[in-house]
This record gives C-alpha cells, sequence and structure tokens, in this order.
C-alpha cells in the first residue's frame, strides 16, 4: 500500500476497532472457514459445536492485503488445513473474497514498490501481498477453496463441515 493508504487504514483502527477474531476448533480438522466480514456469522460458527468440532479454525477476513497476507500464512505453517470455506459478506469496496479467489485461481505478479506483489485478477483497490510466491503456490496447490461468498446460512455451512 501507499503511505496515504497507510494513514487511513490506521486511522480507521483508531476511530472503529475491529477486534481481530479467529475460533479454534478441532487441531485435526483439514477445514478451516472465513467469514470475510460477517461477524455475527463468525460468532455463530463459533457457539457451534457441532460446527467448530469438525473445522480446524473459523474467522474473518476484510482485506484484499494484509488479510490475505495472514491467512496464506497461516495455511502454510498449519500443513493440515486442506479446505477453506469462503463465505459471509464482501466488506464494500475491499471485497477481500474476490481478492482470495483470484489470488487462489491465478496467483501473484512481480512486486513492485516495496517489493509488494499484486494478486492478478484481482479488481480490489490494493490487492498488494507481502507473501512469497512460494507461500502463495503452497496455498493454491494445497488448498482447496469452497467458494459461499454472500451466504450467511448457518445451515449451509453445518452441512458443508459433515
Amino acid at each position: 500500500m501507499n503511505g496515504l493508504g497507510d494513514l487511513i487504514g490506521e486511522l480507521c483502527k483508531a476511530a472503529f476497532p475491529i477486534p481481530e477474531e479467529s475460533y479454534a476448533g478441532n487441531p485435526d480438522s483439514a477445514v478451516a472457514i472465513c467469514t470475510l466480514s460477517s461477524i455475527g456469522l463468525l460468532r455463530q460458527i463459533a457457539n457451534s459445536p457441532e460446527i467448530l468440532d469438525r473445522v480446524a479454525v473459523a474467522g474473518r477476513l476484510f482485506s484484499e492485503n494484509k488479510g490475505i497476507d495472514s491467512l496464506v500464512r497461516h495455511v502454510n505453517s498449519h500443513k493440515k488445513i486442506r479446505t477453506i470455506i469462503v463465505c459471509g459478506k464482501e466488506v464494500p469496496g475491499h471485497r477481500a473474497g474476490h481478492s482470495l479467489m483470484a489470488l487462489h485461481k491465478n496467483g501473484i505478479g512481480d512486486g513492485h514498490n516495496n517489493n509488494n506483489k499484486r494478486i492478478i485478477g484481482s479488481s480490489s483497490p490494493e490487492p498488494y501481498l507481502t507473501v512469497t510466491k512460494h507461500e502463495v503456490a503452497y496455498f493454491q496447490n494445497e488448498v482447496a477453496l469452497v467458494d459461499r461468498i454472500g451466504s450467511t446460512d448457518l445451515g449451509l455451512i453445518k452441512k458443508l463441515v459433515q
């Protein structure tokens, strides 16, 4: 991101604090859930033993850059995760779910400014990552994404994790 974008991001964090939330589930599970900006859905999942007992982790994803960097690094360091269910509502303007799908399909280009690499095919405003091409390749080759972007149906999620 550029300096102005970083500054605006820091101001937003101070003015509108959003807790970083993720919930650990079954460490032997190969499934994770990403609820995008749907914090209410994430809390429903956290309070649903029949879901949380079947997934390694459930968390949210707000940004098309630092958030995706964190997600890719997490799956690279937790090799048991093989499937991520991507559900919930997109953050308007950021489209982190769209960028995550584009990254999985297309990868990243070569670095520019500060060695950040652009997600190929993303229409998000700042789809620049700091993860390595090796980390992205692992994510693309070893992890399947289940695209349920827009869905906040807890019943559907229960069916997907059974």
